[in-house]
């Protein structure tokens, strides 16, 4: 399992280096608009399909050469699969699996660093190159006492960068996104605030032992056991995990209707009890952090990104999912208000406008809560939340608002079932839709 990809012998760390990094990809970038803009005088019909692959290409190889946070942000993107141009989309996803791994040396550094000596003398043996690279880390596969385990390094100078490579993303995401500035401030707290938590493998190792064991008793689900004792802040030390991710599985496996159920009906579950009973959820549903075992059971392996979801909010979201909204008008203002969709500064137009939009928006991902089973391979739902993304980015009353529209908490919980139903569509899985009872 040794790897073949270009290993990366030194990462930009400092303030300076990266800031140089992330001008020269936006000179790159101009320079794309640039060429776009004068073929265009040319061949006035030219779509922006080329531009895009190219800016997509540059970013992508930019970001992953810097690791961290921007690329995390990249990798986010990828999931919300109805904000981002298709060239974006794909190249992005990429960043959930395969970014250029560090060389060994960078690896042993670490090592020296927290536990006073290299990999082979603390395991009975390590693999040199890395099994897995994604944003933050990378995982090596080790084996101690004959069981093999799954050993994860935080990249050098991510946890020190976090706040600096956001500002620097900025441009991007403005460009990239079509958001206006106010709005992406108002967010970019809150991603900054879950990725300084990423990167505190201390915090992760005591999230994923006491999430697991809350989860323990979900059928059809598996995860690894976690060693505080080989872990420190910028490695984790866990059971290997055996298996198939989603995508490999489906294309491998050519598994049955009953089989895609089963897996579907564990990821549904496992997130229902997060959500609605721990308040606490898992907030990173993207395809590398789950794997299909042998025995058909779903194996969770990485817990590094952890919402804990305030009560007022909860009440507040899921009273709007409710299948009837028999709400009085003021409760629902008042709803409005406390999930800021709605604020003091609006007019009535805007008042009405934006609660119509936001009754429209969580009605369609609640459809899902209003039937006892719900077909996930049904495309022409997800079409459905595609135009409705579409229509609202392009409306006047959206681009010249002069506020963030809903409050901070909700980028990760729209974001968690945005993942969830996208992987549920992967496995065109048809599911029991469990719910508690004062949703029913």
């Amino acid at each position: 399992m040794e790897s073949k990809i270009r290993e990366q012998e030194s990462i930009p760390t400092s303030k300076v280096q990266r800031a140089a990094k992330f001008i020269k990809t936006g000179a790159k970038v101009g320079g794309n608009y640039v060429k776009h803009y004068a073929k265009k005088v040319v061949n006035p019909s030219l779509t922006k399909d080329n531009l895009h692959n190219e800016n997509a290409n540059d970013i992508y190889n930019s970001l992953s050469e810097l690791k961290g946070s921007a690329l995390k942000v990249a990798q986010m993107m990828s999931m919300d699969k109805n904000i981002l141009p298709r060239a974006y989309q794909d190249k992005f996803t990429m960043a959930q699996y395969s970014a250029p791994p560090l060389s060994y040396p960078l690896v042993v550094k670490t090592f020296q660093k927290y536990f006073g000596q290299t990999p082979e003398s603390l395991f009975e043996s390590f693999t040199k190159s890395a099994v897995n690279a994604a944003s933050i880390g990378q995982v090596h596969q080790a084996t101690m006492n004959g069981k093999k385990l799954a050993v994860k390094i935080q990249y050098p100078g991510v946890a020190d960068s976090v706040s600096s490579d956001l500002k620097l993303v900025r441009p991007f995401a403005l460009r990239i996104l079509n958001m206006n500035e106010k709005e992406l401030d108002h967010y970019m707290e809150e991603v900054e605030e879950k990725l300084l938590e990423e990167t505190d493998y201390k915090l992760e190792v005591a999230r994923s032992k006491e999430i697991s064991s809350a989860c323990a008793h979900i059928a059809n689900l598996n995860f690894p056991s976690y060693y505080e004792d080989l872990s420190s802040e910028r490695v984790i030390t866990m059971d290997w995990i055996d298996g198939l991710h989603i995508k490999e599985w489906l294309e491998q496996n050519n598994p049955s209707q009953e089989e895609r159920n089963k897996i579907g009906q564990a990821l549904w579950d496992f997130y229902h009890h997060q959500v609605h009973n721990l308040k606490q959820v898992h907030a990173d549903p993207h395809p590398g952090n789950f794997i299909i075992q042998n025995d058909g059971k779903l194996g969770i392996i990485d817990f590094g990104c952890v919402k804990v979801i305030p009560e007022d909010f909860y009440q507040g979201y899921f009273s709007l999912i409710k299948r009837d909204l028999l709400i009085k008008e003021e409760e629902l203002n008042q709803i409005f208000y406390g999930l800021e969709f709605i604020s003091d500064k609006d007019t009535e137009e805007e008042k009405s406008y934006f609660k119509g939009v936001f009754k429209e928006m969580i009605s369609l991902l609640g459809k899902p809560f209003h039937v006892e089973t719900f077909d996930f391979a049904d495309d022409s739902y997800f079409e459905q939340i595609f135009q409705l993304g579409d229509r609202i980015s392009n409306e006047k009353m959206f681009k010249k608002s002069r506020q963030a529209r809903g409050s901070r908490h909700g980028l990760y919980i729209n974001r968690t079932y945005f993942g969830i139903y996208n992987l549920l569509n992967q496995l065109q899985a048809n599911i029991k839709t469990t719910k508690p009872d004062w949703l029913k």
